[in-house]
């Protein structure tokens, strides 16, 4: 690995987080040998220095910027971060870019929020009500929670490793939704998810949006493969995947999806799977699938496979349209309007979602481990949302093996995840994952991609 371009400095933050306790700080020293606070503190700041890197493989950019460092310490009743080795593309003479600052001291204001004893387990409250208190506490101490306002947040889904014609059409939606005022969330890396934010950075432009916002969500172990893009103004570290996508749904009002591989679909099998529940029913959730010209065959892909899997019920939860990036946009804004009358209707809050449910399958953490994979449940004689569950894991355990250290590792010493079930789906499944492998959707460097999974038929 070639030795990259580096540099040291102390950085204080601009306005937040302004004071730490010695006891948060004497964590954060202790955690390198305690609890692996510090180990996570240094990957998630080394991912945000490193926005723009084309490399999406954790181990990699750890073993790239292996002398980085970071140190943090009380000056003058104040934080002061002293960055050793840290990428120099992360300055411009001499001084840290502004927006990488804020993003910096983000990752610091959540990973020690998410290890504080509040977000432990709640007595009075059930599993699945503390999860989602949890998610609700993290985004309102990042100060994302903004009430009094109508729906107006459109969280974008879609690849990391997409195609350039895909990611300008991502951007030619993002300014048709910023045209009509619409703020951006996405999962704040790299493609689908810094296209719709750059296209509608030029929309509020030009309607002069004040305050307009850009949102990433992520979490430690896909930060490294996905650093937050410059547009992000608003960014949360989340302690799960799970957590993350809950925070999607219920921060967000409509969602769009652009091409995208495992990571995508795994979203995808995640929405479904909610608005599949009988308790949803009659929940208006805008979800609408989108690409340029010639994405045809992908979205014909994924509506068949989501037919001959989950069933065709499911296909009634999305709309998808192919290169017309207003029609997407004036959809979004129909739709929206039905997502303020019936919330309205309810009494139901603008900037949480709190009437939607969760199932706890789409809630309990799950650790791909090669044991844990090969004991998924892909079978077709299961309720419609269930089977999205367990596809949704199958999705999110390859999406570790791709780019997450630990599953990176554990595939590299036990050899490929095993995936198994009915005959019919495990066909299915195989084809849908061997064309993200020949759309090249899996990885950025995809000429050395190598499947972190076999499918067993």
């Amino acid at each position: 690995m070639a030795v990259q371009e580096s540099i040291s400095a102390s950085i204080k933050p601009l306005d937040s987080l302004g004071t730490l306790s010695p006891f948060e700080v004497d964590r954060l020293k202790e955690g390198a040998t305690k609890n692996n606070l510090y180990r996570l503190f240094r990957q998630c700041s080394l991912a945000v220095l490193n926005t723009g890197s084309n490399i999406d493989n954790t181990g990699d950019v750890l073993e790239m910027y292996k002398s980085f460092d970071i140190k943090i310490e009380l000056k003058h009743q104040g934080v002061m971060l002293n960055l050793v080795n840290a990428p120099v593309n992360a300055f411009v003479d001499g001084e840290i870019i502004l927006g990488i600052r804020e993003h910096l001291f983000a990752v610091l204001r959540d990973l020690l929020y998410i290890s504080d004893e509040q977000l432990q387990k709640k007595s009075e409250l059930t599993l699945s009500e503390n999860i989602t208190n949890t998610v609700f506490q993290l985004l309102r101490h990042a100060d994302l929670i903004k009430p009094n306002i109508k729906p107006n947040l459109v969280v974008c889904w879609g690849g990391h490793s997409i195609n350039r014609k895909e990611y300008e059409y991502s951007k030619k939606v993002g300014y048709e939704l910023g045209l009509r005022s619409y703020n951006i969330c996405t999962g704040c890396g790299p493609g689908a998810m810094k296209g719709p934010m750059k296209g509608a950075a030029i929309g509020h432009a030009k309607q002069r949006v004040r305050n307009a916002r850009y949102i990433g969500l992520t979490e430690p172990g896909i930060i490294a493969a996905e650093s937050p893009n410059p547009i992000v103004n608003e960014l949360v570290i989340f302690p799960d995947i799970e957590k993350r996508l809950e925070a999607f749904v219920r921060l967000g009002h409509g969602i769009i999806v652009f091409p995208g591989g495992a990571g995508t679909a795994e979203e995808i099998m995640y929405m479904l799977g909610i608005l599949l529940h009988p308790k949803n029913q009659g929940i208006p959730y805008p979800f609408i699938f989108t690409g340029p010209a010639g994405s045809e065959a992908y979205f014909e892909q994924i509506d068949a496979f989501i037919k001959a899997t989950i069933g065709e019920r499911a296909s009634d939860k999305y709309q998808i349209i192919v290169n017309d990036p207003e029609s997407v946009a004036l959809a979004m804004q129909s739709k929206l309007k039905e997502v303020y009358a019936h919330r309205k209707a309810k009494g139901e809050s603008f900037h949480f979602n709190w009437q939607l449910f969760i199932p706890a399958e789409f809630q309990e953490p799950f650790e791909p481990t090669h044991q844990a994979m090969a004991a998924l449940d892909l079978h077709s004689d299961q309720q419609d949302y269930i089977l999205a569950a367990q596809l949704r894991r199958a999705m999110s355990g390859i999406v570790a093996g791709n780019v997450k250290e630990p599953a990176v590792q554990a595939i590299a010493t036990a050899g490929p995840f095993s995936l198994s079930g009915d005959a019919g789906l495990m066909e299915k499944l195989d084809k849908l994952l061997a064309a993200f492998v020949a759309q090249q959707r899996m990885k950025i460097d995809h000429e050395k991609y190598v499947p972190c999974y076999k499918v067993l038929k």
